[in-house]
């Protein structure tokens, strides 16, 4: 079985213990992709395991057999464009350090799919609403596992409001 990362076919790593983080940057060399707490608790490695977040941390390598994995590298387009979101994030002052960022892109793309498909979330007022109407409080909520030490946080969600709107116009 094969892995695809970025559209590129890889092998699983001889070691089952390995995770899809340390495959990513110590087997494939994709360091986009931040180790933060190791633990799941901060969101730095999320990526996109067939179009839905993960903690790469959390996930064995062996668990994305099979799958297709895109992580910040694989979202740009040909060339130096930027993903959508990338250049919003950029617009909207939605970075600083930047330690975060990938993590956050990534899984800012998966959110806007959960709302597209109508998945609620706790904060959701109307759960028969579909697609769930989009607010602040919806973003920052779905949001809620990548965290910022620097505080970018208004800038991260105008900059998600700005990719939303762009999609659904």
């Amino acid at each position: 079985m094969t892995i695809r990362v970025n559209g590129t076919e890889v092998s699983p790593p001889d070691d089952a213990r390995v995770s899809l983080l340390d495959l990513l940057r110590e087997h494939l060399h994709l360091t986009g992709t931040k180790k933060g707490c190791d633990q799941g608790a901060c969101g730095a490695c999320t990526v996109l395991l067939d179009g839905n977040r993960v903690l790469s941390c959390l996930t064995l390598a062996a668990q994305a057999e099979g799958s297709d994995v895109r992580t910040i590298e694989g979202l740009a387009g040909e060339g130096d464009d930027l993903h959508m979101l990338q250049q919003a994030f950029v617009e909207h002052d939605g970075l600083q350090c930047g330690y975060c960022t990938p993590g956050q892109i990534c899984s800012a793309i998966a959110m806007a799919d959960e709302l597209r498909r109508g998945d609620p979330s706790y904060v959701t007022r109307d759960i028969a609403a579909s697609p769930a109407p989009v607010t602040r409080a919806e973003i920052r909520e779905r949001m809620s596992g990548n965290l910022c030490r620097c505080g970018a946080h208004n800038g991260i969600v105008e900059a998600i409001e700005h990719m939303l709107r762009e999609t659904t116009a």
